[in-house]
C-alpha cells in the first residue's frame, strides 16, 4: 500500500513563496522503535537552531542512506535479514517526510528488487529501514542533524529558483 496523502500542517498555510506548499510533505508510517529513537533526537539538546521536526529527521535518514552507491542493496539486505524477523504487527506511528525523499523510496518500492519473485516491502518498511540504518551508523544522531541542515538548505535553494523575486 502506498501512502501518498499530502499532510497539511498549520505552518504551511502561507503562499508558496514564504513556505512549502502542503503537498511537499507526504505521510508515511514509522515502526515504533525507530520512531522512539527519532523522538529522542527531536528532543535532544543537540537539535537546536533550528529545531528539526519529524519530516526533517526522517528525510535526513533517507537522504543519508541514498548517499551510498549501494543504497538499494543496503536497504533490502536490512529488510531481508533484520526487519523481516520482527513481528509483522509491530505498531507504527504516522509521520511525514519531504516529497523529494519520498520519491526516492517510491522509486525503490516500484523497482524490480521489490517485485516477484522477491518479497514485496511497503513504504513504512522502507522508511523504517532508512532510520534503522542511520541509527546503527551513529546512535547520537549527529549525522542526521547535519543532513537535515543540508536538506533544508537545498529546499530553500530550490524554492528560490522556483519563486524568484
Amino acid at each position: 500500500m502506498l501512502t501518498t496523502t499530502p499532510t497539511p500542517h498549520p505552518e504551511n498555510t502561507a503562499p508558496p513563496s514564504k513556505v512549502s506548499a502542503p503537498q511537499d510533505v507526504i505521510e508515511t508510517r514509522l515502526w515504533l522503535d525507530e520512531h522512539d529513537w527519532l523522538y529522542s533526537l527531536l528532543h535532544s539538546e543537540d537539535n537546536v537552531s533550528p529545531t528539526f521536526r519529524f519530516p526533517d529527521l526522517i528525510s535526513a535518514c533517507v537522504s543519508l542512506v541514498f548517499t551510498h552507491q549501494d543504497a538499494s542493496t543496503r536497504i533490502f539486505q536490512f529488510l531481508g535479514s533484520e526487519l523481516v524477523l520482527r513481528p509483522p504487527q509491530t505498531p507504527r506511528r504516522r509521520e511525514s517526510m519531504w516529497r523529494e525523499q519520498f520519491q526516492l523510496l517510491l522509486d525503490l518500492q516500484l523497482s524490480p528488487a521489490n517485485r516477484h519473485p522477491n518479497p514485496k516491502f511497503q513504504l513504512d518498511q522502507l522508511t523504517t529501514t532508512c532510520v534503522a540504518l542511520c541509527k546503527t551508523w551513529d546512535a547520537s544522531g549527529a549525522i542526521i542533524l547535519r543532513q537535515a541542515r543540508r536538506n533544508m538548505a537545498a529546499r530553500a535553494h530550490h524554492r528560490r529558483e522556483a519563486y524568484p523575486r
